[in-house]
């Protein structure tokens, strides 16, 4: 019979082949889902089936009470923060991508705005620069000169 609920289409596991495989008394398995620490789907029937992800968590379960000492208490702690890292990364994940996205989106105003405000600096100048006679009166220079105050240069300030 299919699973109720959750599945990849990959193998499904009874509870004997699960305890057998990893040397637990089934009762360990039902505890563990009794805990909430592990979530076999289930047939029509009833019967609990273990997927490949249901048995890596149990993987990660039995690493942390046999090897490591750990009670129950403390791998539902360390399961459930496990969990929140890894929606808090695909979160980072998805953030990291749309800020991408945004400096890219950015980076084409930006040149566009660069290339825009280019233009007019790339623009040929006239074709031979213009002496200083040319922009300046000479005329304008003289009259400059007769109305400054007596004593006084050009170079000097007068508010002194």
């Amino acid at each position: 019979m299919p699973p109720k609920k959750r599945g990849t289409g990959k193998g499904y596991y009874m509870i004997s082949a699960v305890a057998l495989k990893y040397n637990i008394h089934p009762q360990t398995l039902r505890l563990y889902e009794r805990e909430g620490l592990i979530k076999p789907s289930r047939t029509e029937g009833n019967t609990r089936l273990y997927s490949d992800e249901d048995l890596k968590e149990l993987e990660t379960i039995l690493a942390l009470t046999r090897d490591l000492g750990v009670n129950l208490a403390g791998v539902e702690i360390i399961l459930n923060m496990r969990r929140k890292m890894e929606r808090m990364q695909k979160e980072v994940n998805e953030f990291i991508e749309y800020v991408k996205g945004e400096l890219a989106r950015g980076l084409g105003d930006w040149e566009q705005r660069l290339s825009t405000a280019l233009v007019p600096a790339s623009m040929p100048l006239d074709d031979e620069p213009r002496p200083a006679d040319d922009i300046i009166d000479a005329d304008d220079v003289q009259e400059s000169k007769a109305e400054a105050p007596a004593g006084s240069t050009a170079t000097e300030p007068h508010d002194r």
